[in-house]
């Protein structure tokens, strides 16, 4: 490999590294990440399932969550075996690039070191995503253990200790999911590899750039995020008009 090549590896690393510690950190420019607001919208789910003894919708909920899961795992599983079998046609696969105008060639070796390193990516996000499964499995045999109504006003602090070890495994099982599913979404930024260093780390910086720009200034962030009420909301029950003598409706409408 080239010193560029080196020094947009290392650029790539230290750019995963940062944005993970930029959403440890909670909060850009004064502004909560869509991560952590999603977190207190967990918690309000979960202590919302104590006021209802019919606790269908979220076990659905957590249907969902799992199978989302299980698809992100068997999508990474299928990409890491496409990656051992480009590994088995280098040589063709390295003929078409070393065609391509602006691709830096540099041999049959580096190519396959690169394709590992693209399959070391799917296989990190199909661990992340085979434990968020099975968190996820944790957080549903949990969930069962949540008391009815009943019994929740008998031992309030007894429920709400259920509640605390769902929401905690919750959140759990969804980092993890966030961190297999940020190297999916990093993994199109390591395609540039392939092309050259150069186009490596503009790659890498325009991917990071989108994934900051989703989770601090979205429509997603603010759609969660609290806010005011609009005064022409109808929280009240529409008034219905009744109807006339001739049995027509008198409102008048269309």
């Amino acid at each position: 490999m080239t010193t560029p090549d080196y020094i947009a590896l290392c650029f790539f690393a230290l750019m995963w590294f940062g944005y993970a510690r930029l959403l440890r950190s909670a909060s850009l420019f004064g502004r909560t990440s869509l991560t952590h607001a999603m977190i207190e919208r967990r918690r309000e789910w979960i202590y919302n399932s104590l006021r209802r003894d019919l606790k269908m919708i979220d076990t659905q909920i957590m249907a969902g969550l799992q199978n989302g899961t299980a698809f992100f795992a068997s999508t990474s599983i299928f990409a890491v075996g496409s990656c051992f079998a480009l590994l088995g046609a280098t040589e063709k696969v390295d003929a078409v690039f070393a065609d391509l105008p602006m691709v830096l060639h540099s041999g049959h070796a580096v190519f396959e070191m690169k394709v590992g390193g693209l399959a070391a990516l799917f296989g990190y996000a199909f661990f992340k995503f085979g434990w968020s499964y099975r968190l996820f499995n944790y957080c549903t045999i949990l969930f069962g253990g949540i008391p009815m109504m009943r019994d929740t006003e008998n031992d309030v602090l007894a429920a709400e200790r259920a509640a605390e070890r769902v929401i905690r495994m919750n959140i759990i099982a969804g980092g993890h999911f966030n961190e297999g599913l940020r190297a999916i979404f990093l993994s199109i930024g390591y395609l540039g590899w392939f092309i050259n260093p150069y186009v490596f780390m503009l790659t890498t910086t325009i991917v990071i750039v989108v994934l900051t720009r989703r989770q601090f200034f979205s429509e997603a962030r603010l759609a969660i995020m609290d806010r005011e009420p609009s005064s022409n909301l109808h929280l009240s029950p529409i008034p219905r008009s009744n109807p006339s003598a001739d049995g027509n409706d008198s409102s008048g409408g269309l």
